[in-house]
């Protein structure tokens, strides 16, 4: 067929371009989103497999502490409520707070748990739970040994157990057949001196610290002397402890050596009476036993020391204890039967 001629101004024709697109069916599985999704996946699994191990490989404080590390926008988050005002002003992550929510400790923001396990830490009560047992077969122990004893057994009434907050308290207290020491002195008696090596070598054995406290009874010394009863009670404190090293107990379980005078009398009624010069030789808690006792009620006998201590006559009697500064201290009520010649002495004492 002849070409149609065109004009002298007619455009020259464009060209027609057929594309052809062929559809590959198994293009998707060369894209990329899926790998995104599974290496999301392979991430939270690894994730989800290393804080299962650190659950069960770490303490309850190390735990807190991670938590702590990973958490670090809790320190802005905490602000203005009761963790902090800048940066180290709070004690703790964990720390209780002053704001009156519910569910927890937080703000508004965010809760957090009251223990990072969400219950309280029963591993104090678990040692103390322990100790308990130790104390209770220490006891057994000592008695069965002193039984066991022809010259000693009669002094099993002369010692006494207590349980109290700083531990197992051995009481070894004078009567008015049985002294420790000697009149005025710290120098121990023989049965006295027995009686300790009966109890050294039951708690030898036993890690928990010691605490040995002399106390002595409400009697003053003569005015003009140099001793008195505060630097009594130390020397007798530090002569059983002497005794106790003596009989195989190392010098790092003492703890505390102290003496109270007649500040915690056991015959609270009677100042003067026999038995409260006694000496105390206490088996401390393990450490961490007394964890988590913060909210604890003081025992029956803190109470009543407590009570005996704030009673307003009993302050009103230490106070006239001071400003009679050792000279005559007659019990309340006592009538002198021979008074003294005009510049001549006769004022009780120890000897």
């Amino acid at each position: 067929m002849a070409e149609k001629k065109r004009g002298a101004n007619e455009p020259e024709p464009r060209p027609i371009i057929v594309k052809k697109i062929v559809v590959d069916g198994h293009g998707g599985h060369h894209g990329g989103a899926w790998k995104v999704a599974y290496a999301d996946f392979v991430t939270a699994m690894m994730a989800f497999f290393l804080l299962m191990w650190l659950l069960g490989a770490t303490t309850e404080k190390q735990r807190k502490g991670l938590a702590d590390y990973f958490t670090p926008t809790l320190v802005q988050l905490k602000e203005g409520s009761a963790g902090s005002n800048g940066m180290f002003g709070g004690d703790s992550m964990t720390a209780k707070e002053n704001y009156p929510t519910t569910g927890g400790q937080g703000n508004l923001a965010i809760t957090i748990p009251r223990d990072a396990s969400g219950t309280k830490d029963q591993g104090g009560k678990a040692t103390k739970a322990a100790d308990r047992v130790k104390f209770e077969s220490i006891r057994k122990e000592l008695e069965a040994r002193m039984a066991r004893r022809q010259g000693i057994r009669k002094l099993l009434k002369n010692i006494r157990f207590t349980e109290t907050r700083e531990g197992l308290r051995i009481d070894l207290i004078d009567e008015a057949d049985f002294a420790m020491f000697a009149m005025g002195t710290d120098r121990l008696l023989p049965q006295a001196r027995e009686l300790v090596n009966e109890v050294a070598a039951t708690i030898r054995t036993m890690p928990n610290p010691l605490i040995v406290r002399g106390h002595t009874d409400g009697l003053p010394y003569s005015a003009g002397q140099t001793m008195n009863n505060w630097m009594l009670s130390s020397a007798r404190a530090e002569a059983t402890r002497k005794a106790l090293a003596a009989s195989g107990i190392g010098n790092d379980r003492f703890a505390r050596i102290e003496g109270v005078a007649d500040r915690e009398p056991f015959a609270k009624g009677d100042v003067y009476d026999p038995r409260n010069r006694r000496m105390s030789i206490i088996l401390g808690w393990s450490r961490g036993a007394n964890d988590g006792d913060a909210d604890e009620q003081p025992d029956a006998e803190t109470r009543a020391a407590i009570k005996e201590r704030d009673n307003p006559m009993t302050m009103a009697r230490t106070e006239a204890r001071k400003l009679d500064m050792g000279g005559t201290s007659l019990p309340a009520g006592a009538q002198l039967i021979n008074p003294t010649a005009p510049g001549t002495s006769n004022k009780p004492g120890k000897h």
